[in-house]
C-alpha cells in the first residue's frame, strides 16, 4: 500500500470541497472539508485527497498533521485523515465523519 509514507507528517491541504459543498456528480452534501495535497499523485492518477477532521468551518487551505490513510480496497484512490496539530481521532470517529462518502467503498484505516 502507498502513501503510509505521509502518516505522522503535516501537510497543506487544499480545499476543492469545503464543508456543506455538494458532490458535483453525486448531490450528497460534504459533512466535512476534503481536498487535495499539491503535487502529489495518487492511484487514480490525480492529487492525493484528504479528510480535514476537528474543524467545523469551511475552509480554504489547512495545515496538518496525517494521523491515519482510508486505504480503499475496492478503488485505487486512498484518502488521508488530516488533523489539527496534536488532535486525534479514533478509527469509529473517522468511520463516522467520512461516511457521508465512504459508505460507497470497501476500506481500511491504516495507521503507522
Amino acid at each position: 500500500m502507498q502513501n503510509i509514507e505521509y502518516i505522522g507528517k503535516i501537510v497543506n491541504v487544499k480545499m476543492d470541497r469545503p464543508l456543506g459543498t455538494k458532490h458535483p456528480k453525486h448531490g450528497f452534501l460534504y459533512e466535512v472539508n476534503y481536498g487535495y495535497i499539491p503535487n502529489t499523485i495518487s492511484g487514480d492518477g490525480e492529487e492525493l485527497d484528504a479528510y480535514v477532521l476537528g474543524v467545523d468551518k469551511p475552509l480554504d487551505e489547512f495545515e496538518g498533521r496525517v494521523i491515519a490513510v482510508i486505504h480503499r480496497t475496492n478503488d485505487d484512490d486512498d484518502k488521508l485523515i488530516v488533523v489539527p496539530d496534536g488532535m486525534n481521532f479514533d478509527d469509529i470517529e473517522i468511520r463516522k465523519l467520512t461516511n457521508f462518502q465512504e459508505q460507497w467503498f470497501e476500506s481500511k484505516i491504516v495507521r503507522k
